[in-house]
């Protein structure tokens, strides 16, 4: 799931209202490119824990995307909070792969948001409310290109924040 990293809850029932930005008047137009997201750092399932940790703390990323080592294929990402639950719960070790403690992306029968540099930020803060995913908030999406080839970056709820906080009203 190259576009947005989320799939659709069967358990919960649809959103029956239209969402409404509650910051649409500070996004004026702006797109998911104008947040200026960082490159992705993507790693593979075989690298260890500690690769990941490192690799994050050094950006001050919260998640990372983790790709088939021959195909590029995204496969799912690894969240660095829950990450350093599990190793301080001692479920994980530093040396384990990263294949131990990544989140898998359902590949059948779920439907996908794609997000892309050119998606509108009003789109984006409804992904993360849960529009599209049957009510079931997101913190943060994956950033493709239109074709879902390439994992371009994460963005994250306070990626959001943080625009709208540097844009005048």
């Amino acid at each position: 799931m190259t576009d947005i990293m989320a799939q659709p809850s069967q358990a919960q029932a649809p959103v029956s209202q239209p969402f409404v930005s509650k910051w649409a008047s500070r996004y004026r137009g702006a797109t998911v490119e104008d947040l200026d997201p960082p490159a992705a750092l993507s790693l593979t399932p075989s690298d260890t824990v500690s690769l990941a940790l490192l690799s994050a703390f050094e950006r001050d990323y919260t998640h990372l995307t983790i790709i088939d080592s021959s195909t590029r294929a995204l496969l799912g990402y690894l969240s660095i909070p829950h990450l350093q639950a599990l190793l301080d719960a001692g479920r994980v070790g530093p040396e384990d792969e990263v294949r131990t403690a990544m989140t898998r992306f359902r590949r059948r029968g779920a439907k996908y948001r794609v997000i892309t540099m050119e998606t509108p930020l009003e789109e984006l803060e409804a992904f993360f409310e849960g529009c599209a995913t049957g009510g079931q908030k997101q913190d943060f999406a994956v950033i493709t290109d239109e074709g879902r080839r390439f994992v371009l970056g994460v963005a994250t709820r306070e990626d959001l924040e943080e625009f709208v906080k540097r844009r005048p009203a």
